[in-house]
Order: structure tokens, then sequence, then C-alpha cells
């Protein structure tokens, strides 16, 4: 396969994961019914206006693939991340009509989709372009982060796995720390800890005083975030 077809098929993959909500435009997260045991509102749920993000997410991995295909086909620093791109998209631009369906399988496919954006975050590590390169893989990789732990938190919740607020303290650590280890090993784009740094905000105004020990948890995270983003941008000059 030629770097061009690769670039093209990073095309097809973003605007179809654009379009997606549009064939799935009444989706607002796991309705409760899917679950046996969902009680009320998930503490790891971030309010409503963090999912906002994604608008900017799409038009920015269109823009890239655009601009991929049209001024940097052939260049090897941009094909290193097209494969990887490419599954995770193509699974995101069939997760909406997954997750309406079964969280089950959708939080399944949310890490499939994390696996490949984070390859394609490493291969942009030492590359050029970061405005059309690296800064829109690292915020998609960076949400997907915090939708890892959204997702599996309400299904383990939800199924009555494990209490609520246990439930997100597991998922936020687990998401810290592979947040920690992404921002010390994999990247050094600062797009990446904002994304986190955005989920985490908006956990905290979903849950406020109500959940302060979830709250709390998010606070640690934010400054541990903030930290590890302020060190990767001095590493990288």
């Amino acid at each position: 396969m030629s770097p061009r077809l690769r670039a093209l098929l990073v095309l097809i993959a973003a605007l179809a994961f654009g379009l997606s909500p549009l064939f799935t435009p009444d989706f607002r997260g796991y309705d409760p019914s899917q679950f046996p045991a969902l009680v009320g509102r998930p503490a790891i749920l971030p309010a409503g206006y963090a999912f906002s993000i994604w608008g900017l997410i799409y038009l920015w991995l269109v823009v890239h693939a655009g601009y991929g295909l049209w001024k940097r086909a052939e260049d090897p620093a941009w094909d290193a991340t097209r494969l990887p791109l490419v599954l995770s998209l193509a699974v995101g631009a069939i997760w909406l009509a997954v997750a309406v369906r079964s969280p089950l399988w959708a939080s399944l496919l949310i890490v499939a989709m994390l696996a490949g954006a984070l390859l394609a975050l490493k291969a942009t590590r030492d590359a050029p372009d970061r405005w059309l390169l690296a800064a829109p893989i690292a915020l998609y990789a960076g949400w997907l982060t915090a939708a890892n732990g959204v997702s599996w938190g309400v299904l383990l919740s939800g199924y009555g796995l494990l209490d609520d607020r246990i439930a997100a303290y597991v998922m936020l650590l687990v998401v810290l720390n592979l947040a920690l280890y992404v921002l010390s090993r994999l990247t050094r784009a600062p797009e990446y800890g904002l994304a986190l740094i955005w989920a985490l905000v908006a956990i905290i105004v979903a849950d406020g005083w109500a959940v302060p020990t979830v709250s709390g948890l998010a606070v640690v995270g934010i400054v541990l975030v903030a930290i590890y983003t302020l060190r990767a941008q001095a590493k990288a000059g």
C-alpha cells in the first residue's frame, strides 16, 4: 500500500468519524435502562458541556487528514501515524451505533480506539508540523484516555461490580497512571494533557460537594497532569 493511499484512507476514516454523530443524533450517553444496577448519575461522569470537545476533535482531525493527503502524502513522519490512526478512526466511526445497543461492546471498542490513537501519538513525538500532526492526534488521544475511564467506570457501577464511588476512584487512578506514563514517555504535545484536564474539571463541576472525595481526586489529577505536561514541554525546549 502506497503512502498516498494510506493518507487517503486517513481522510476517509476521519470524515466517516466526524459525520457519525449525524446518524445517531439522539445519543446522550449510555441509557440507565441498559444496566441492571445503575442508580442515579455515575460519579465518574463529567458535566455534559465537556463532550462539546468532540466538535473540535472531529474538525481538527479532518483538517489534519486533508492537509496530510494534500501536502504530506509522502512524508515518512506523517506516514508513521497513518495505519494505527485509520484503525482508531474506523472503529470510532461505528462507535455511536454500537453504544446505543451495548455499553459493554462500546467500552471494548473505545479501548481499541485509544490503542490506535496512542500508537499514532507515539509516532509524532519528534515529528515536525506540530499543529497539524501532533496536536490533533494528542487532543484525540487525551480525550479518549478520559473517555475510557468514564465508559468503564459507568460499566463497573452499572453492572453492580463496584460501588459507584469505588468505580470512580478506580477508573480515575487508572486514567491518571496511564496519562502520566503517556506524558513522560510517548508525547511532548500539551494537547494530550489539556484534554485530560478538561475532562477532570468537568467531573468536578458535575460532582462538586455532593461527591467531595471524587472531586478531590480529580483535583489531584489536574495538578499531576499539569506538572507532567509542563515537564514534557520543558524537555521539548
